[in-house]
């Protein structure tokens, strides 16, 4: 019998912005569009600009003492025969570069715009998708009043949108500036975002990044699970070229991923060729960090909907919250005739006793939407990669910025 390792279930990452989606949502009458009160929308505070200076706003930062960055991420290697072994998770005790990190759909609050409290799928997708870069970098993560999963599914029913792009904008740009101004203090940063997030990686790009002072400290950028299409002259985000090997910096790594078993139908927005002929960048992280295709990934531990430990191996669970699966994921990327994309692919095997494949689908109802491919773990299927592609970028900014003899 087939054993699915669950990887992670966080409600918020089902909605990343694209267009598309509503071929594949399930048919339903139109939202009600006096269903939310004027009282409502206005709750989020949409005339006041939001205050960086103010250590609540941000979700992760060196100076928080509640800081959602600071959690356990040991992970647990589960090798094909079997066997496991635990390793610990060791951050940076004093790293010489940062991380900036914008996060993805996930916010439930009721209005256009979310409000500024972090819930728990804020500080879930956190613990998913960004601390573990904590081993490579200082941690910031601001929390901004982005467009909400309810204002999201308003929209792929086909009800108008009513969520304020200016306010998401303003908190995004607010935090970076406030970041630059009070503590970057001529570090290194990499910029890292999915889905929604991606989407403000490339606007802080093209906004307030290139051609700035700040540019020349930008070691990478990494807007992933978006369709991103490459600068003519980098080919890749704004000025960053596409990465290609490790300790490269000024360089990007983007991509959108599916299942090797099943490509992108037509409809799909993510990683399609534009009306201008442009495909899609595709970076396959596991080829800059030299593993051959392997995929290091880290698979959540638990189901995040149910609670329950997920399915490693045939007998005995795992007690840390990840798991790393040596060999069972590979990935390339690939050029269908309008889509460029991370295939990935599931090398289970039924007589091993390990699990044989991964979850990662977005489902409504219980039906798979193939058009969305595996945005729910876009970045965990690789995340051992991007952690080391970071690393080795913060080995070169040391390395550069040490004194001659």
């Amino acid at each position: 019998m087939m054993k699915t390792a669950s990887v992670l279930a966080v409600l918020g990452l089902v909605l990343g912005a694209c267009s598309g989606a509503e071929e594949s949502a399930p048919a339903t009458e139109p939202a009600d569009e006096a269903a939310v009160s004027d009282e409502m929308a206005s709750d989020t505070g949409s005339d006041e600009a939001t205050d960086y200076s103010a250590l609540e706003n941000w979700l992760c930062h060196p100076g928080k003492t509640d800081d959602a960055c600071d959690i356990d991420l040991d992970y647990t290697v589960v090798d094909a025969d079997g066997t496991t072994q635990e390793r610990a998770y060791t951050p940076a005790s004093e790293p010489a570069i940062d991380c900036f990190y914008i996060y993805p759909t996930v916010s439930m609050d009721e209005t256009p715009n979310s409000d500024l409290t972090p819930g728990d799928e804020e500080m879930r997708v956190i613990e998913s998708q960004f601390a573990h870069f904590g081993s490579a970098c200082r941690l910031y993560a601001p929390m901004y009043r982005q467009m909400t999963i309810p204002e999201l599914r308003r929209r792929m029913m086909g009800g108008e949108v009513r969520a304020d792009e200016d306010m998401r904008w303003a908190d995004v740009s607010g935090a970076w500036q406030t970041y630059v101004e009070t503590q970057n203090d001529g570090r290194g940063v990499v910029i890292i975002g999915h889905s929604q997030g991606a989407h403000m990686v490339e606007e802080l790009v093209n906004r307030e990044i290139e051609g700035a002072e700040i540019e020349g400290r930008v070691l990478g950028v990494m807007p992933i699970g978006w369709t991103a299409y490459p600068d003519a002259s980098s080919g890749g985000i704004g000025p960053f070229e596409p990465c290609e090997t490790l300790g490269q910096t000024s360089c990007s790594v983007s991509y959108v991923s599916f299942r090797a078993t099943s490509a992108p139908p037509a409809r799909s927005w993510f990683g399609q060729t534009n009306d201008e002929g442009q495909r899609a960048l595709c970076v396959n992280p596991a080829a800059v960090t030299g593993s051959g295709g392997a995929l290091d990934a880290r698979l959540s531990a638990r189901n995040w909907v149910t609670g329950e430990p997920a399915v490693f191996m045939d007998e005995g669970s795992i007690e840390t919250p990840f798991a790393s699966v040596p060999g069972l994921l590979t990935g390339a990327c690939v050029e269908t005739d309008e889509h460029t994309y991370l295939e990935v692919t599931v090398n289970g095997d039924l007589n091993d006793p390990r699990a044989d494949d991964i979850d990662g689908d977005v489902k409504i109802a219980g039906q798979v939407l193939s058009d969305w491919g595996l945005h729910l773990v876009d970045m965990n299927v690789a995340m051992g990669d991007l952690v080391t592609i970071v690393e080795a970028q913060a080995d070169s900014w040391s390395s550069s910025e040490e004194p001659a003899e």
